[in-house]
């Protein structure tokens, strides 16, 4: 198997945190890996109607890795020098790439690596604002439908309704920012404003704690998820 050095203080938590999310919504749940020019890219589906989620980490090595693996057994080989994990003592953190499975279709059609622009930026409490409004609006709205319409199908019309708005002047839908929210990428106190990108169909909402990327021929695709 192969063995990642990480690189960075807090980095193997971070990514820990990422696939806990990850397991805890589908303990069935797979994860893309890319590493390249001492960078690991790892890329997940929360079930967030068609939003992929990115995290990164830095290697202190530069291995190239293209696989498609069980995000429960990825998180299983992280290494924490903390010392929850295998590798304390052993100078660093690393995590164990477990064998690759068959993935899923996603996994086959991810953003591109390069080619990324800015064409928008967001404040981030104004991110974060207008999730807490849409998850109040959508559990409030939820709360007051009689029993025989609190059906699936009901349930999914009102969450397309609500997180198919777009985001300020831009066609980014929210639910790339209700992934975002819940994946732990809006947290922190930071002022920096969070980029928009757009690369080919792809957009790309990126923070400091990682990306959300929704492509633009499925912003009307459907969303079956109520909030986190």
């Amino acid at each position: 198997m192969t063995r990642l050095l990480i690189a960075g203080a807090g980095e193997a938590a971070g990514l820990a945190a990422f696939l806990g999310r990850l397991v805890r919504w589908d303990k069935a749940a797979v994860v893309r890996l890319r590493s390249a020019e001492g960078v690991l890219a790892v890329f997940g589906q929360p079930p967030f109607g068609g939003v992929l989620a990115v995290r990164t980490a830095p290697l202190r090595e530069s291995p190239d890795l293209d696989a498609t693996v069980s995000a429960g057994q990825l998180l299983e080989g992280i290494e924490e020098r903390s010392g929850t994990g295998a590798g304390t003592g052993t100078g660093g953190d690393a995590v164990v790439v477990p064998p690759s499975v068959t993935g899923p279709a996603w996994a086959g059609l991810l953003p591109p690596r390069g080619g990324w622009q800015r064409v928008a930026e967001f404040a981030p409490e104004d991110v974060r604002a207008a999730a807490r409004q849409l998850v109040g609006e959508f559990r409030s709205r939820t709360e007051v439908l009689v029993p025989e319409r609190r059906t699936r199908a009901e349930l999914d019309a009102l969450a397309e309704e609500v997180w198919s708005r777009p985001v300020g002047d831009t066609v980014l839908p929210m639910r790339a920012v209700h992934a975002a929210q819940a994946l732990g990428f809006l947290r922190g106190a930071g002022t920096e404003p969070f980029p928009l990108l757009t690369a080919g169909a792809w957009l790309r909402l990126r923070t400091p704690y990682g990306s959300v990327a929704v492509r633009r021929t499925a912003l009307g695709s459907g969303l079956t998820v109520t909030p986190a």
